[in-house]
């Protein structure tokens, strides 16, 4: 799976949204942030799943994943989103909207179980 922030890499930018998150968190354009981060770090639930997940996962930023990826064959995708990467394709695991209408980390967790678990 591939993991992709709606916001951009570097310690200007990750300063930015940490004060982002602080000071005026309805504003926040990054619901995949917030569900997995917490203002400086990592949310001790989510990094627990992640850790005793078996499925890969890799996360990127929007910048970073446009200069890995960027082709005209791929769709354009709004962002956050979480990709499932296959030997010829990127499918959406979990678009926009989805991530957008949870609420809670535990929510993204439980949402993530069920879509690994659906066989293929």
């Amino acid at each position: 799976m591939l993991f992709v922030y709606n916001a951009d890499s570097g310690l200007g930018n990750n300063l930015l949204d940490a004060a982002h998150k602080i000071l005026n968190p309805a504003t926040y354009d990054c619901r995949l942030c917030e569900l997995t981060y917490g203002a400086f770090r990592e949310k001790r639930s989510w990094k627990a799943f992640r850790e005793q997940s078996e499925a890969t996962m890799e996360f990127l930023h929007k910048d970073e994943f446009l200069k890995t990826y960027s082709s005209k064959f791929l769709p354009a995708y709004s962002f956050p989103i979480v990709l499932e990467v296959t030997a010829h394709d990127m499918e959406v695991f979990l678009g926009t909207e989805e991530l957008n209408a949870l609420n809670h980390t535990d929510d993204l967790i439980r949402k993530v179980k069920v879509r690994l678990s659906k066989p293929e």
